[in-house]
């Protein structure tokens, strides 16, 4: 008896990849429906990226990734599974474009910081010294010294904070989103078996002839 295979299109996805698996009955829903950018530029949804995402950080860093939509109608236009995978690798890519800019922007407030936080921290440290020099000994005293050079280590908790904790994650983002960037993609169909039903989800894209 003969089995009925589910059809797919797409990329092939080697076996070592780690698969982000999506079930919808639509490819738009995985898009933003208000952005009225063209389909190969258009953003995913915020849902369907943070399941992707949160998805994808369940996997070794270093493991390559694949991204398999199962898809609850028939196949439609030829071209469909390629424009597919290119709308999701521009996103992807833009997102890692994005991220990395929002890095650098964090090394520079970060210098910025630095900057600052040394400033006050040596007014701070000259201030302690001229109590010490021109007012002499006193609790009172005592109390502003030590006042001022606290002063000064906490200017310093910004800019310690950014390039000892505040960056990596970041750039992890960014490695993450090259990958996702970059996997293979693929539409496995099924469910709605009408020829069809493929006008109602993309109607922007080119009808078949």
């Amino acid at each position: 008896m003969a089995i009925n295979r589910p059809v797919s299109a797409g990329d092939v996805v080697p076996d070592q990849c780690r698969i982000i698996e999506v079930r919808v009955a639509e490819l738009r829903q995985l898009f933003n429906a208000i952005d009225p950018s063209p389909f190969h530029e258009r953003d995913i949804d915020p849902r369907a990226e943070e399941f992707i995402v949160g998805w994808s950080r369940d996997f070794p860093v270093d493991a390559p990734l694949a991204l398999v939509v199962y898809l609850d109608r028939a196949p439609g236009l030829p071209n469909e599974a390629s424009a597919f995978r290119d709308a999701v690798h521009e996103f992807f890519a833009q997102k890692a474009a994005s991220t990395r800019r929002g890095l650098r922007e964090l090394f520079h407030r970060g210098r910025i910081s630095l900057t600052i936080g040394l400033a006050f921290l040596a007014a701070s440290v000259a201030i302690s010294n001229g109590l010490q020099t021109y007012v002499g000994d006193g609790r009172v005293v005592d109390v502003l010294r030590e006042g001022a050079l606290i002063g000064g280590w906490v200017a310093m908790w910004r800019p310690i904070e950014i390039f000892l904790y505040d960056w990596w994650p970041v750039r992890a983002d960014a490695r993450l989103f090259d990958r996702l960037s970059a996997m293979p993609v693929r539409i496995v169909y099924g469910g709605e078996l009408r020829p069809d039903a493929w006008r109602s989800d993309w109607p922007a894209m080119p009808a078949r002839p």
